[in-house]
């Protein structure tokens, strides 16, 4: 791992945002899904959610491969599941959508813990995402198309989010907890070390500040021989 690399990818884990996150829900086509990640890893959240149904299995064989490895992409079977999991870590629960009492995204506050759900391309938000959204939000639109590109949406409201964020002074902090830094140093500053992590059923060593791996000679010796030889 260079210097360079090292010093991108410490300054990323400073800047995550966990207490923030998007849930797509059935957004099916390739392209928004990858769109949707690429910014959310942007403006630094860490966890995106996706609810799937049984036949599409786009998001889970490698769709924005690339941020999928920057971003956590968890996957939930329905809402109710997903909403459960963003109340349980105190997040209020936003849905894209007009309605009789949505609100302009920007009045809505996204310096509390928040999670922000958008619908399927072509049918929008479920009724019952709608139902368990705590407040809509509503992009303001004054032509004639009755919607924007979900992940058009997406992009300004992350961006507000992150505006409102940076003004509070809370980016910067490094919130992530220690296991999970280390777990994103490894991976991603040494892939090749890591794949063989998994292919041998190592534990993970730790990363020092230098990205320079520590660990004992056993290690190292399993490291270069093949699980038959231990």
């Amino acid at each position: 791992m260079t210097p360079e690399r090292l010093k991108r990818i410490q300054d990323m884990l400073l800047n995550r945002q966990p207490d923030l996150t998007v849930c797509m829900e059935e957004v099916h086509k390739t392209h928004n899904l990858s769109a949707i990640i690429r910014t959310a890893d942007a403006i630094g959240i860490h966890n995106a959610h996706a609810i799937l149904t049984g036949k599409d299995s786009r998001v889970r064989s490698g769709t924005a491969k690339g941020s999928q490895n920057w971003v956590n992409l968890m996957t939930h079977e329905n809402i109710d599941a997903a909403v459960s999991c963003f109340k349980q870590q105190g997040m209020q629960v936003l849905a894209t959508n007009l309605s009789a009492k949505s609100v302009d995204y920007r009045e809505v506050d996204y310096t509390q813990p928040t999670a922000i759900i958008y619908g399927q391309e072509k049918y929008g938000i479920s009724e019952r995402a709608l139902e368990l959204a705590d407040t809509h939000i509503v992009v303001p639109m004054l032509g004639m198309a009755e919607s924007l590109n979900v992940s058009v949406a997406n992009g300004l409201i992350l961006y507000e989010a992150m505006r409102q964020r940076q003004a509070k002074n809370m980016y910067g902090r490094g919130l992530l907890d220690d296991a999970e830094q280390q777990r994103i140093l490894f991976e991603r500053g040494h892939p090749v070390f890591a794949e063989l992590c998994r292919q041998k059923s190592l534990p993970y060593p730790y990363v020092n500040e230098q990205g320079e791996i520590e660990a004992n000679e056993d290690w190292w010796q399993k490291m270069q021989t093949h699980k038959s030889a231990w």
